[in-house]
């Protein structure tokens, strides 16, 4: 059987930020037992999933990406805590949450109602930005943890969106399809 492709538009993090990233969840895996841990080139922060999607429903939405994203520029974000989704003693998510944001607020607005416009049907959560690190506790104990490996914040640049496609099986998983960097201006 054939696994069909799935596509979301994410905002990329630095290469250092995930070596980062990586070098905490190293120390983090001796400690705490999730079943797997993304691949750090899979690092990212999602702001639209598009699920199954067909090519010209992404031209479409890539298109209004472009226009709604042109002009706007990169901005600094902060991860600066770890969390869980799921049951509180057996997550299925770790993650590393970032500092509020207006500015990532108004990002994800701005990619989500493109893909809206271009005819996708999206999830209704509400934005929870993270960057997840891990994925389904296996421990017979409870999940607890307290440290925070991000005391002061990690900052970096927010500088540009992707359209990831999913390779499910492989790792990393991830394969970015379209690069939308921030502060692009069209000459008239």
């Amino acid at each position: 059987m054939v696994q069909q492709a799935h596509y979301f538009y994410a905002l990329e993090l630095p290469a250092e930020v995930k070596r980062y990233l990586e070098k905490a969840a190293e120390g983090l895996k001796q400690q705490l037992a999730f079943k797997t841990w993304v691949h750090p080139h899979d690092y990212h922060i999602t702001l639209a999933f598009l699920g199954n999607a067909p090519f010209d429903a992404i031209d479409t939405s890539n298109r209004r990406i472009e226009e709604a994203l042109e002009g706007l520029a990169p901005f600094e974000l902060r991860i600066d805590h770890l969390g869980t989704f799921g049951r509180k003693d057996s997550p299925r998510i770790f993650w590393a949450g970032l500092e509020r944001s207006l500015a990532l607020a108004a990002l994800r607005e701005k990619v989500f109602s493109a893909c809206l416009d271009a005819g996708f049907t999206l999830e209704k959560r509400p934005f929870s930005p993270h960057i997840t690190i891990a994925r389904r506790w296996l421990d017979e104990a409870p999940y607890t943890y307290g440290q925070n490996p991000f005391e002061g914040g990690l900052p970096f640049c927010a500088d540009r969106v992707v359209l990831y496609k999913t390779h499910l099986g492989n790792s990393p998983k991830y394969e970015p399809i379209t690069i939308f960097p921030l502060a692009v201006r069209k000459d008239g």
